[in-house]
């Protein structure tokens, strides 16, 4: 499964926190801080089983309610990562069900009140946060180092935000970089394995705002939002491919805004059948649609009432599960089949399947411009 999260943002460069409903990577667990009926409506913990024949949600309490910036990020293993925001600091714990209570175990703090999490890795073990200055930005292990603690791991040099994985081992980090003084925004790729060397991935025009929003670790499709077109749209591209960024006019309907939040998986070397799942907000609210590279329309779906919107499940055989609660369902997913997929002459550049990854893992190939796909 390939799933993603629906999160607090300050556009798409600048993310928040993992605030609302968040999905492991391989889409087993959710969490999400869940309001307290009655009482002093405060929140609490609350992790989703999603890969069983019926969703279930359990709840994790502490000794008190949890603060609204409270970020949390479910691990594979069933367990919840809580940072919880302290004066000059995060304090990190664990969550887990112990009986009719609530396990937690103390991971250690951050000193930094600016700590973002980052989304799950693809292998669901490591977490790992952000702590970005305005000349500086520092990727911590917060999670899954060992005894140890949180620990720096890398530093890279201007603002980062966002954060996508590119690869299934949690090596590659791409990072959207604003330059010092705010001028432009790069995205840029730090190797966790090389000691956080720094490479160009998005680099389109000299003078545009490329950040990368969405990647597909399978197929090597990448989703990224630049102003490079000469004004701020949605496009597509292939890691590692010689083929340059395309803006299809499917991704530009008029009076809504997209975002990408899952990428269909298994489509190995298949970038153009990959089904992609948006979240399409307009002037008459939220819902959702799917496209794939290879489709010139958009297909608009009606998103199930409670959604937690931009938040969503891809199962192998296409089928999109969208969770969401109502005051009669407290726990559900919907079901949204991808619809079939066209048939298309195979891309001229497609490379056969990579070999396993040697020591040092292959810089990224920067991405450039391509014509804009019209109709």
């Amino acid at each position: 499964m390939t799933a993603c999260a629906v999160e607090a943002t300050a556009g798409d460069g600048g993310t928040t926190g993992h605030t609302g409903f968040v999905i492991a990577a391989d889409g087993g667990y959710g969490a999400r801080l869940a309001r307290r009926s009655g009482g002093d409506g405060g929140s609490y913990p609350e992790r989703w089983t999603l890969d069983g024949p019926e969703p279930y949600a359990v709840a994790l309490p502490g000794t008190g309610p949890e603060e609204p910036g409270t970020q949390l990020l479910p691990l594979a293993d069933g367990r919840v990562l809580v940072a919880r925001r302290e004066t000059g600091a995060h304090r990190l714990a664990l969550l887990y069900p112990s009986g009719p209570a609530t396990g937690e175990l103390t991971l250690g703090t951050v000193d930094s009140e600016w700590l973002t999490l980052l989304p799950p890795t693809p292998a669901g073990h490591l977490a790992y946060g952000l702590v970005a200055g305005p000349d500086g930005t520092q990727v911590w292990l917060v999670a899954g180092g060992g005894a140890d603690g949180p620990r720096q791991v890398a530093e890279v040099d201007g603002r980062c935000s966002g954060g996508v994985w590119l690869d299934r081992e949690a090596r590659l980090l791409a990072l959207d970089r604003t330059e010092p003084g705010g001028a432009r925004t790069k995205t840029v790729v730090v190797d966790l394995g090389c000691s956080g060397a720094v490479s160009p991935l998005l680099q389109i025009t000299e003078e545009s705002d490329d950040r990368l929003l969405l990647a597909d670790p399978d197929s090597g499709l990448l989703l990224l939002r630049s102003d490079a077109p000469g004004e701020e749209r949605l496009g597509w591209g292939v890691l590692g491919s010689s083929l340059p960024v395309r803006f299809p006019e499917a991704l530009r309907p008029d009076g809504v805004r997209l975002t990408p939040f899952a990428v269909q998986p298994g489509q190995v070397l298949l970038p153009e059948s990959c089904a992609v799942a948006l979240r399409v907000d307009g002037p008459n609210g939220t819902w959702a649609g799917v496209w794939r590279p290879a489709q010139r329309t958009l297909r608009h779906v009606a998103a199930p009432h409670g959604w937690f919107a931009g938040s969503g499940v891809w199962t192998a055989d296409g089928e999109l599960r969208p969770p969401f609660t109502t005051p009669g369902t407290a726990c559900g997913v919907a079901a949204v089949a991808a619809g079939p997929v066209p048939v298309r002459a195979p891309a001229a550049d497609r490379h056969s399947p990579a070999p396993p990854a040697p020591a040092a893992a292959p810089r990224p190939v920067p991405l450039q411009q391509a014509p804009m796909a019209r109709g």
